[in-house]
């Protein structure tokens, strides 16, 4: 039973690190630099930028 607990407790916490890292990124901007870095190599594969 102590096993599951631990296991359990391990996941809510890498959960909650993942929830605070993503939240940060966005308040930081991220989202959106990630779009027009995705946008530029996409249309550099295609040969149009």
């Amino acid at each position: 039973m102590q096993e599951k607990r631990q296991s359990v407790l391990a996941a809510l916490v890498v959960l909650a690190l993942a929830v605070l890292l993503i939240v940060g990124g966005i308040v930081q901007g991220d989202p959106l630099r990630t779009l027009s870095k995705a946008i530029r190599v996409c249309l550099e594969c295609i040969g149009i930028g």
